[in-house]
């Protein structure tokens, strides 16, 4: 059996920017009673913070998760409770490298002609060591996002011209409407080298469970590097998953 189980976030154990339910949170606390887990999620921390921390049991398991916001570019981990959650490294943009991706990235938008009437919140988050495009704003409601790019076709769009104009930085497609952007070779599969060096297990002891492990999908680097990966269509997939991998380890 694997020694360490790695999550994607948002389409995996939660829907978009939305709290893990109740069975998420049980199963995920049973997991880590027994075996490290790490989520790896394009997402910033304060959305760990809402999505997962705030509606998993606190206790002592904690110690065996590992968070990893912005796609890896930032590392978080816990010694106790009371030491409370420690940032062990932040790859972040210097101010110049926003400002040629921000550009190059409203340049895109306007090139394919994307036009959204209604937004939720800004299109465009600077989250430090990544940006990201969420096409309806960042407070779209689930509902909304869930039918306005499912294949992604709009999305590659805008990727494929950023892959020629800031070809320096790494593009991937991820969640239900947006684009992360990080520096190169900082993704998620920089996140499993980081859990290998910090954690002292070796890739082919990791399992990876996302729902983006297709080529351009922000899950994909970290098959690329070598871990083992199960792609889930959804949360009740994940659920499924994680109760057979409970099964043959409790």
């Amino acid at each position: 059996m694997k020694k360490l189980i790695v999550f994607d976030l948002d389409g995996t154990i939660a829907a978009s920017k939305s709290a893990i339910d109740a069975e998420m949170a049980t199963l995920l606390n049973r997991l880590l009673g027994i075996i490290k887990v790490a989520i790896i999620s394009g997402g910033n921390w304060q959305q760990f913070e809402t999505q997962v921390l705030a509606n998993l049991p606190q206790n002592n398991n904690w110690t065996n998760l590992s968070l990893l916001p912005t796609s890896g570019t930032k590392f978080y981990r816990i010694k106790d409770l009371q030491a409370g959650w420690q940032q062990l490294y932040a790859e972040d943009f210097t101010p110049d490298e926003k400002t040629r991706i921000i550009t190059a990235l409203n340049e895109a938008i306007a090139a394919v002609g994307l036009v959204v009437k209604t937004t939720w919140g800004e299109q465009i988050e600077d989250r430090g060591s990544q940006i990201t495009f969420s096409a309806l704003g960042q407070q779209a409601p689930l509902e909304q996002k869930s039918t306005w790019d499912p294949d992604g076709a709009k999305r590659s769009q805008i990727k494929a011209i950023l892959d020629r104009t800031i070809p320096e930085f790494s593009i991937h497609i991820g969640g239900t409407t947006s684009i992360d952007i990080t520096r190169p070779g900082i993704d998620k599969a920089y996140g499993i080298h980081k859990l290998k060096d910090i954690l002292g297990i070796p890739i082919a002891d990791m399992l990876f469970i996302g729902d983006a492990l297709f080529p351009g999908g922000n899950d994909y680097p970290a098959k690329q590097a070598g871990a083992l990966s199960i792609e889930v269509r959804d949360i009740h997939e994940t659920k499924r998953v994680i109760e057979t991998i409970l099964a043959c380890l409790e």
